[in-house]
C-alpha cells in the first residue's frame, strides 16, 4: 500500500462522521524538502474563537478561514471550539445532540458534548459543558485559565476515542496551549503519534496561571525553567512539546526570539529555532471584495474604482464629517491600546487634522485613551469621528471609504488590517514591523513596486512623518491612482498560506517520525 492510498481514505472521520461513545523557517532559509509528495492530511483544529460563530480579533478570522483553505486543497480538516454563550446556536443551526463524554478533570469528570455542523467541507465541533467551560464572553472571565484547561481536555478525550485518529494537531494561541502538551505526553499513546504544531498569534498573551491547573489537565508538574514556582505558563508548554511552532509572519518569527519582542520566551524560542516557521496569513477575499461587498453603498474594483468616491461621501454622512472627496481621509479600526501604536498616534492626531485631512476611528481599548479620544472628537467636530465598540459591517464601510488606513504598531505578529485595506484600495501607514513590515513596501523607497508608507523608530515624529510623505502622494492624482490599483491587484488570499501550511504539516510529520 503506497503512503497516499494510507492517508487518502474518500471520507475522513473528521470531514464527515463521528463516532458514538508565504511562510518559511526563522532563519529565512526554505523549508527542509521533502522526502514525499504531500498526500492527505487528516488537520485538527483547536481555537478559542473561530468565525463566524466567535470573533474578538484576528485568530478568529485565521481559525475560520484557513482550514476551509486546507479543505480546498483536498485535506480533511476538523476545528474545535467551545461552546460559547454569546454564539448564536440558532443563526448557525448548532444542534443540541452530538456525542457525549466523561472527560477526565483532576479527581472527578465533567460531562461534555460535541455538537457539530460542516460548512464548506470544513467541520466544526463545539465542545459543550456549560458549567466548566462555557461562558458568555470568549475572554475575561475569572477562571479563563480553568475553563480553558477543560477544554483541552475535552479535545484531547474526543479524538483518543474517535475511531480515526488526526495526522496534524494545530493549536492556536495560549488558550488551547495545554492540548499540545497532552498529545505529546499523556495522550501520545492514544493519539498514534500525531504530529502537532503550535501557532503564536501574539506572544503578549501567554495565559499565566497557577501551577494547580496542571492537575485538572492530568499533566506532570515538572517546571520549565521560565516558569515561576507555583506558576504555569501554558504558552511556553506548548513551545517546549510542539513539533513545530509557526507564527503568522516571517519577521515576527525573527523578532520573537529577541528580547525585545520575545516578552520573556525568547530563549526557550532560541533553542526551538530549528522548528520555528513565519507563514503570513491570509484573508477571506470572498468576505472583503468591494466588487460583491454587501455592507459598503457603492460596489467598484481594481478595473473600475470609481464607487470608492461614493463610497467615501456616504461615509463622511455617516460619521458626521464634512462631505468632501478631496479631504483626505484617515482611517483606524482596532484596540485602542498601546500594541496598536495609540500612544504615539495620539499626541499627533491634532497636526494630522491640522493638515486637512480627517480620521475614522473605531474600536475599544483602555479606558484612559477613549477618554482622550472622546475629548480629540468633541473639539474636532466634522474632522474626526469616534465610534467605540466594534461594528463589522461599519469596519468594511470604513475600509471603502477611508483613503489610508492607520496602523502604527508596537508590535504585530501579522495584521489583518492593511491586507484588507490593500482589497479596498485603501492604502496602509504603517510601522514597519511583524507582518507589516512583510506585506507593506513603502511607496517612496521603492516607488514602483510600494504599496504603502512605513517608518521604523516607534515615535510620534516617525509616524508623522510618514503621514506627511503619504499626503504629498495623495495629492498627486496620477501617481495615487496608480498606488490604489496597485494595492487592490495584490493576492492576500488564503490560497498561497494553505500550501505553506500543508508543507508545515509534512516537516513535522516528518519531526515526529525522528523523535
Amino acid at each position: 500500500m503506497t503512503r497516499s492510498e494510507t492517508l487518502g481514505g474518500r471520507i475522513s472521520h473528521f470531514a464527515y462522521t463521528r463516532s458514538a461513545s508565504n511562510g518559511c523557517r526563522s532563519d529565512m532559509a526554505p523549508p527542509t524538502r521533502l522526502p514525499y509528495d504531500v498526500a492527505r492530511v487528516r488537520i485538527v483544529f483547536a481555537a478559542a474563537e473561530v468565525a463566524p460563530y466567535a470573533k474578538v480579533g484576528g485568530l478568529a478570522d485565521v481559525a475560520g478561514s484557513l482550514p476551509q483553505a486546507l479543505a480546498a486543497l483536498g485535506h480533511d480538516v476538523a476545528v474545535y471550539m467551545p461552546l460559547h454563550g454569546s454564539i448564536d446556536r440558532a443563526k448557525f443551526g448548532i444542534p443540541d445532540g452530538g456525542a457525549t463524554r466523561s472527560v477526565p478533570y483532576g479527581r472527578s469528570t465533567i460531562k461534555v458534548s460535541y455538537p457539530s455542523l460542516v460548512r464548506d467541507r470544513v467541520r466544526t465541533i463545539f465542545v459543550r459543558n456549560d458549567q466548566r467551560i462555557g461562558r458568555a464572553k470568549v475572554y475575561g472571565a475569572p477562571d479563563d485559565a480553568k475553563r480553558y484547561a477543560a477544554f483541552a481536555r475535552a479535545v484531547a478525550e474526543d479524538l483518543a476515542q474517535a475511531r480515526v485518529r488526526p495526522d496534524i494537531v494545530h493549536a492556536h494561541d495560549w488558550h488551547s496551549a495545554l492540548l499540545v502538551a497532552m498529545v505529546a505526553g499523556p495522550y501520545r499513546r492514544k493519539l498514534g503519534g500525531a504530529a502537532t504544531v503550535f501557532t503564536i498569534h501574539n506572544l503578549a498573551y501567554q495565559g499565566h496561571s497557577k501551577a494547580d491547573i496542571l492537575d485538572l489537565a492530568g499533566l506532570p508538574k515538572r517546571r520549565l525553567k521560565v516558569e515561576a514556582a507555583g506558576q504555569l505558563n501554558p504558552m511556553a508548554r506548548a513551545i517546549a512539546a510542539a513539533d513545530i511552532v509557526s507564527t503568522v509572519s516571517e519577521r515576527y518569527a525573527e523578532e520573537i526570539l529577541t528580547p525585545e519582542f520575545g516578552a520573556g520566551l525568547h530563549a526557550l524560542l532560541g533553542e526551538r529555532k530549528a522548528d520555528l516557521w513565519g507563514i503570513v496569513n491570509g484573508i477571506d477575499t470572498d468576505v472583503f471584495d468591494p466588487a460583491t461587498d454587501r455592507h459598503i453603498p457603492a460596489r467598484y474594483s481594481a478595473a473600475d474604482p470609481r464607487g470608492k468616491v461614493n463610497d467615501k461621501a456616504a461615509l463622511q454622512k455617516e460619521l458626521g464629517l464634512a462631505i468632501n472627496a478631496r479631504t483626505p481621509l484617515f482611517g483606524v479600526i482596532g484596540r485602542l491600546v498601546e500594541q496598536k501604536g495609540i500612544d504615539i498616534l495620539t499626541p499627533v492626531a491634532p497636526e494630522i487634522l491640522r493638515t486637512g485631512a480627517q480620521i475614522a476611528v473605531l474600536g475599544t481599548g483602555e479606558p484612559a485613551y477613549e477618554a482622550i479620544w472622546k475629548e480629540l472628537a468633541a473639539k474636532h467636530p466634522g474632522t474626526l469621528s469616534l465610534t467605540l465598540g466594534f461594528d463589522a459591517a461599519l469596519a468594511q464601510r470604513i475600509y471603502a471609504g477611508a483613503d489610508m488606513f492607520l496602523m502604527p504598531s508596537r508590535f504585530e505578529p501579522c495584521g489583518l488590517g492593511q491586507l484588507i485595506s490593500f482589497r479596498y484600495g485603501t492604502v496602509p501607514v504603517v510601522r514597519s514591523v511583524g507582518g507589516l513590515a512583510d506585506t507593506v513596501r513603502d511607496a517612496d523607497a521603492d516607488p514602483r513596486r510600494g504599496t504603502g508608507f512605513s517608518f521604523g523608530d516607534y515615535t510620534s515624529d516617525a509616524l508623522l512623518d510618514a503621514v506627511r510623505r503619504g499626503l504629498h502622494a495623495y495629492r498627486d492624482e496620477p501617481r495615487w491612482a496608480a498606488l490604489v490599483e496597485r494595492v487592490m491587484k495584490l493576492d492576500h488570499s488564503w490560497a498561497a498560506s494553505a500550501r505553506r501550511y500543508v508543507e508545515m504539516y509534512e516537516a513535522a510529520r516528518v519531526a515526529r517520525r525522528a523523535a
